[in-house]
């Protein structure tokens, strides 16, 4: 029965100096400033209020078309949160 081929080995930087490069880079960033975190919540949260506004209250299509955008914003902003 013929044999398989062995697997080359890579050489790369190995898994304990990739994560503590990692550790490193992300420690250098500063966290994010309170006004960010509160236009972030509040968008989130204006946005759901524009949209439960627009059916209880019946009002134009642009409340729920803003209030989608408000939130789709505000999960935007929570990815450069740290």
């Amino acid at each position: 029965m013929p044999e398989s081929k062995r697997r080359k080995t890579k050489r790369g930087p190995s898994p304990v100096a990739a994560a503590t490069a990692a550790a490193s880079k992300a420690k250098s960033k500063e966290p994010s400033p309170t006004w960010y975190v509160a236009l972030m919540s509040g968008l989130m949260g204006l946005g759901v209020l524009a949209v439960l506004a627009r059916f209880i209250f019946n009002w134009n299509q642009f409340w729920l078309i803003g209030g989608l955008v408000a939130i789709a914003v505000g999960f935007l902003m929570t990815t450069n949160f740290r």
